[in-house]
């Protein structure tokens, strides 16, 4: 009930914008090919989402035909990207995060070379992973990957660091060894960060999904968002960019709701 609460509270603004939005549309002080109004722009994204085709029982099932709407397929495929991406990158900063935040020597090794790398944006790579793996989802997949190897990294490294000494000393008077002290107290300890990075590395993953599409894919929500600014599809390229919020904030409460399930422990939820 609080979460739905908290929800609402932010709703008059909404209106607020959506309205003050259609009245500079309907009074004409904006070209509404360059600025759709509100319900132009709701008109195109239904058209975006609905099926192609009038339903046939004879083609195939109710729920095929309902997701073979243009929006649910490119959203379906920058999804699938964003997924891949983003395992791809945590599977390897995780591991690598532990070992630099554990070892001052792993760190003195790796620091230098990720703090070189760290600065270069995901963008910056793009001709290098078009060369590498050509067009389609394989360098797109790599470049989110990018994305989402650093923050997932650097707030991994920021966990173990943090772990309070007394723990530790805690842990070896009562002749814990090393590795009952990384499994039982530094990484339970580091776990709020790994998660916070993951959180943060997910939504940075979806925002280099929309790049990527622009230039590597022939589908997705970025690719039909420049493929509708060719044609100065004004209200399409609002409605995808409508479409990447929702499914942006989807994917940010979901994490949040996964962080609060995992670290009940943390804050004190156990019952």
């Amino acid at each position: 009930m609080n979460a739905w609460r908290r929800a609402l509270q932010g709703l008059p603004l909404i209106v607020a914008v959506l309205a003050l939005w259609e009245l500079v549309g309907l009074t004409g002080w904006v070209n509404p090919k360059v600025l759709p109004p509100p319900h132009a722009v709701a008109a195109r994204w239904w058209e975006y989402l609905a099926p192609p085709q009038p339903y046939d029982p004879e083609a195939g099932s109710r729920l095929a035909w309902l997701l073979s709407g243009e929006l649910v397929q490119d959203a379906a495929g920058s999804l699938y990207r964003v997924l891949a991406g983003f395992v791809l990158g945590a599977a390897l900063a995780v591991p690598v995060g532990l070992l630099m935040g554990a070892s001052s020597r792993v760190y003195g090794l790796c620091n230098p070379l990720l703090q070189i790398l760290r600065p270069i944006p995901p963008i910056a790579y793009i001709p290098l992973s078009i060369l590498w793996f050509g067009l389609g989802n394989p360098p797109a997949i790599f470049l989110i990957a990018i994305g989402a190897f650093f923050p997932v990294l650097m707030n991994t490294i920021a966990g173990v660091r943090s772990v309070d000494g007394i723990f530790l000393r805690a842990a070896q008077n009562l002749g814990a060894g090393r590795l009952t002290i990384f499994r039982r107290v530094i990484l339970p300890a580091s776990m709020p960060y790994v998660l916070t990075g993951m959180r943060v590395g997910i939504g940075t993953a979806f925002i280099v999904v929309i790049v990527a599409e622009m230039i590597a894919v022939n589908n997705g929500l970025g690719f039909r968002i420049l493929e509708a600014r060719e044609y100065f599809w004004s209200d399409k390229i609002i409605a995808g960019m409508l479409s990447i919020g929702l499914i942006g904030l989807a994917i940010d409460q979901g994490m949040s709701l996964i962080n609060n399930h995992l670290l009940r422990w943390h804050r004190g939820l156990e019952h």
